[in-house]
C-alpha cells in the first residue's frame, strides 16, 4: 500500500497537542483591523482547539502529524 501524502497547507496551520487535540490560530486578524475593537483583536491572538466535528477530516489529510 502506498504512503499517503500530507496536505502541507493543513500541516502548516495545525499543531497536535500532547493529548492528540488539534490546535489552530483564530481567523480575522490579517487585515481591515481599524474597525475591529482592541478587545476583539486581543482575543484573536490566542490559539484555539479545532472543533470535534472537524478533527476526523484533519487527521485524514495529515496522517503523519
Amino acid at each position: 500500500m502506498p504512503k499517503v501524502k500530507t496536505k502541507k497547507a493543513a500541516a502548516k496551520r495545525f499543531k497536535v497537542t500532547g493529548t492528540g487535540k488539534l490546535k489552530r490560530m483564530k481567523a480575522y486578524k490579517s487585515h481591515i483591523l481599524t474597525k475591529k475593537s482592541t478587545k476583539r483583536k486581543r482575543n484573536l491572538r490566542h490559539a484555539a482547539m479545532t472543533d470535534v466535528t472537524n478533527v476526523k477530516t484533519m487527521k485524514k489529510i495529515m496522517p503523519y502529524i
